[in-house]
């Protein structure tokens, strides 16, 4: 009986034997995707909220009196430099030219029979044919003459200047605003003018925008520390929209003198073109202005940075191709995919870029560099 239970048993621990283990799960490394920083000389910048100005503004008046005939322009459209926009009734002063007119042919004609006869009374005279009285009345009379000519000549201008104000036209290219009058309305503009519409001239706009002394202070490119700030880095973007998915470029050309003592800012403008016409004065925008150059900054993925109670942080790989999780300081974000560290990251270590959510602190990986 013992001998058939010691045999049994041999059997067991033989099959037991000839069983393979089984490998333990999590034994080969998660392959994960990491990358070293980049390093490169990064241009600083400020975000400010500006608003957006024409190049010019002008409000087209009426300085006559009339009615208004017509408004030769659909609103809000292109218009021409020399485009006529309105026509006043032009009839009270196309009279009033040809009265000027005729009064400066009186005028002229009399004027001619005066010196005819002063140069009769100068010949007269030598025979003393004539007193010398009337020759100095006859010179007298010459004077009143080419007076009353050269005021004619003014009422004569003054007339056709009048008469030009009925037809009303734009002074530059640009795109005129509704019309504050409609046809037919009577205006007085010879008193006092009348505001009809505004042109806007809007090729070029400005946008203006205000920082405050202590980042002045700062800002080597206002400071013109053209050393440390590259010329081509002097420009400044405007965005446009709630996510400034829409940016232009523009120029600084305009630094306040002073700053204001009520709010301690200064003012400054930026330049842009708008050719086509798509931005408008009065739109809100964001400028990003730069400000300094920082020189070997470290950049990261700025998708690979996670957040927690303490702050923002990165999975670091060591030389064991173990992970653990380190806090750092970041600063501000480069061609909108890249975050610079300022510190807790050198730039020959290497950081998790993918994968966030599978790692964990002390795991073992293996890590895939970028080709």
């Amino acid at each position: 009986m013992k001998k058939g239970i010691i045999i049994a048993l041999s059997g067991i621990l033989i099959a037991g034997c000839e069983q393979k283990p089984k490998t333990s799960v999590g034994a080969e490394a998660l392959p994960v995707e990491v990358a070293r920083p980049v390093v490169k000389n990064v241009t600083l910048t400020r975000d400010y909220p500006g608003y957006l100005t024409a190049e010019n503004s002008v409000d087209i008046v009426g300085r006559v009196n009339g009615t208004l005939l017509s408004k030769n322009y659909p609103s809000g459209a292109r218009v021409k430099k020399g485009q006529t926009l309105f026509v006043v009734d032009p009839t009270l002063y196309e009279n009033a030219v040809k009265q000027a007119e005729a009064a400066l042919k009186t005028a002229k004609a009399n004027l001619v029979y005066a010196q005819s006869s002063y140069e009769r009374m100068k010949e007269a005279i030598k025979s003393e044919a004539v007193s010398r009285i009337q020759l100095v009345q006859a010179e007298s009379n010459v004077q009143a003459c080419e007076a009353a000519v050269s005021n004619a000549e003014a009422e004569l201008k003054t007339a056709r200047t009048n008469l030009s104000y009925c037809y009303i036209k734009s002074p530059m290219d640009g795109v005129a605003d509704l019309a504050e009058y409609s046809d037919g309305a009577y205006i007085s503009g010879e008193g006092n003018p009348v505001k009809l519409t505004t042109v806007y001239q809007d090729k070029k706009l400005y946008s203006y925008f205000d920082i405050s002394d202590n980042q002045y202070l700062a800002f080597e490119l206002l400071r013109n520390d053209s050393t440390k700030i590259k010329e081509a880095d002097h420009s400044v973007t405007l965005r446009v929209g709630a996510d400034g998915s829409k940016t232009w470029q523009g120029k600084l050309n305009y630094l306040s003198p002073s700053f204001s003592l009520t709010t301690g800012t200064m003012r400054l403008r930026a330049e842009l073109d708008n050719p086509e016409g798509v931005l408008k004065p009065g739109l809100y925008v964001s400028v990003t202005l730069p400000y300094a150059t920082a020189e070997k900054a470290v950049l990261v993925d700025n998708a690979s940075i996670g957040t927690d109670q303490l702050g923002k942080f990165l999975y670091v790989v060591n030389d064991s191709n173990v992970v653990s999780s380190r806090h750092i300081e970041i600063g501000q974000l480069v061609d909108d995919n890249m975050r610079i560290v300022t510190s807790g990251l050198s730039p020959e270590e290497r950081y998790v870029t993918k994968a966030l959510m599978k790692v964990r602190q002390g795991m073992k990986i293996q890590p895939i560099m970028p080709k």
